[in-house]
């Protein structure tokens, strides 16, 4: 816990705790997984609808109807990193490959239908910041606005959207291990101790502020449960999710109704 809590490096351990380094590193390991095997499943679960209609309905008040949450990404810089994978993941491609970005595309997200500005949608939308594609998903900031109505919404978006900024800050301040250079060499140990850092901030966020998270009132779903080996959707239908997703059109219209609606 010292190490992850204070990012502290493994030989630290032998000068009070008489622990060596190969064995502080290898405890570690099985901490991590041991933490991912029981307490995932409760603490890195999808929003179930109970959820998503109080992320709607907070975000509704705020002046922001249909949106489902803030976007962004947090760095951890590999200190160990091969020198032949460096600059290999960056914002874009890592948002390429995200479970986020298929559920979209294979028509796994929640439905959704809300009006604004007089026009009718069918999909949720995150805020986003200049980076991300002017995609119909993301609502971004206007760079430069003129208009007193674009600098509402400017200041709005921005507002808003640096919610997810501020939750980095709070688990990089409760894990400082995501905070400075990864030591180790194993990539599946730099996946794992991230995990369990969210897991562990979940937790301290349902223990100090009884954030919804602890509901035991989840779907209830049969005990036997049919395999299905057809396909699940139409190719046909993925292409056109994922033309929608990627309608520059639609990213226009949606701001332009949410400046309006501001």
């Amino acid at each position: 816990m010292r190490m992850l809590a204070y990012g502290l490096a493994a030989d630290v351990m032998d000068d009070y705790m008489r622990i060596g380094e190969t064995t502080t590193i290898e405890s570690l390991k099985k901490f991590v997984k041991a933490v991912i095997g029981v307490f995932g499943d409760e603490y890195l679960r999808s929003p179930n609808n109970v959820d998503v209609a109080r992320l709607l309905a907070e975000r509704e008040s705020r002046g922001f109807p249909g949106m489902l949450r803030s976007i962004d990404r947090m760095h951890w810089k590999w200190k160990n990193c091969l020198i032949t994978w460096k600059g290999s993941y960056n914002d874009i491609n890592v948002w390429e490959r995200s479970h986020l970005f298929a559920n979209l595309v294979e028509g796994h997200a929640l439905a959704a239908n809300y009006s604004i500005n007089g026009h009718n949608y069918t999909t949720r939308y995150y805020l986003a910041d200049g980076i991300y594609p002017p995609w119909s998903t993301f609502v971004k900031t206007i760079l430069h606005p003129q208009e007193n109505k674009h600098k509402n919404f400017a200041t709005a978006q921005e507002l808003i959207w640096k919610d997810v900024e501020r939750a980095f800050g709070v688990l990089q301040s409760h894990f400082a291990i995501v905070y400075g250079p990864f030591r180790f060499w194993d990539p599946t140990t730099f996946k794992d101790i991230m995990i369990v850092c969210v897991i562990m901030h979940n937790m301290i966020i349902e223990d100090e502020h009884g954030v919804y998270m602890h509901n035991n009132n989840y779907e209830v779903f049969e005990e036997n449960v049919d395999l299905l080996h057809e396909l699940t959707m139409d190719f046909v239908q993925f292409l056109q999710n994922h033309q929608h997703i990627r309608n520059r059109e639609a990213h226009s219209q949606l701001q332009a109704d949410l400046i309006e609606h501001l």
